[in-house]
């Protein structure tokens, strides 16, 4: 098993650290406020939780969980995550993040932004294209047929292996995008996003029923996205 490091414990870090510890991870999580606060939560996941600072969390975890909102990207401790795996979740939004040039023209993507922050480090991008409650109802067993895909990219092919295996664990299979510049394609407001997973009209949100994702109707959807400037 392995110990899972997670900056970040909102709603898609802490769903994540419940299915990593139902899959017999352990997690250590932190956030911005300390970690006193994640006492009720690190209550909830057991023996196999504890809660520590962004630092801590880092160096502590195998594979290390970036779950904030992007204009704080910069603050992920660097040294402690050098040549580790970081999977990250992060989604542009302006009206929070306040306007990013480059992300603005398209020109990178969030993660190209998190690797070029991390040089030494190995990001995954994930969990970004996920309604955090429908990522812990459609969990399924490997043998399941009703089991999901999760889109992943990387420019590393090592490093994408580790988070497969760390995603089938947790009940999904992944679907490799490419390189991280094609994450694009599953960010914000794309055919590919969080809509994808949603069973119902779409005209509600949050949304309440969640829908199994196959590999076929996430490679349709994929093929779909277009970039914002032709939206």
């Amino acid at each position: 098993m392995t110990t899972i490091g997670l900056i970040g414990s909102g709603h898609i870090g802490s769903t994540v650290a419940r299915l990593a510890v139902n899959a017999g991870h352990d997690v250590v999580l932190s956030n911005s406020r300390g970690p006193e606060t994640l006492a009720d939560l690190v209550d909830e996941l057991g023996e196999h939780a504890r809660a520590a600072t962004a630092a801590e969390a880092a160096e502590a975890g195998e594979i290390v969980v970036v779950t904030i909102p992007l204009k704080n990207y910069r603050q992920v401790p660097v040294e402690p995550l050098r040549g580790k795996v970081v999977i990250d979740t992060n989604n542009y939004y302006p009206q929070r993040d306040g306007h990013i040039a480059e992300l603005d023209e398209e020109s990178t993507t969030t993660a190209e932004m998190l690797q070029a922050h991390l040089p030494d480090s190995h990001v995954v991008k994930a969990f970004n294209n996920i309604y955090f409650g429908h990522l812990l109802e459609l969990a399924r067993p490997a043998d399941s047929p009703e089991r999901s895909v999760l889109a992943i990219a990387g420019d590393d092919d090592d490093a994408k292996q580790t988070v497969t295996g760390f995603l089938d664990s947790i009940g999904y299979d992944a679907y490799d995008v490419g390189p991280l510049a094609e994450g694009w394609r599953y960010q914000r407001d794309t055919a590919a996003y969080a809509t994808l997973y949603d069973g119902g009209d779409g005209s509600t949100w949050p949304p309440t029923q969640p829908r199994q994702v196959t590999a076929d109707f996430l490679q349709e959807k994929l093929a779909e996205a277009k970039r914002y400037r032709d939206m």
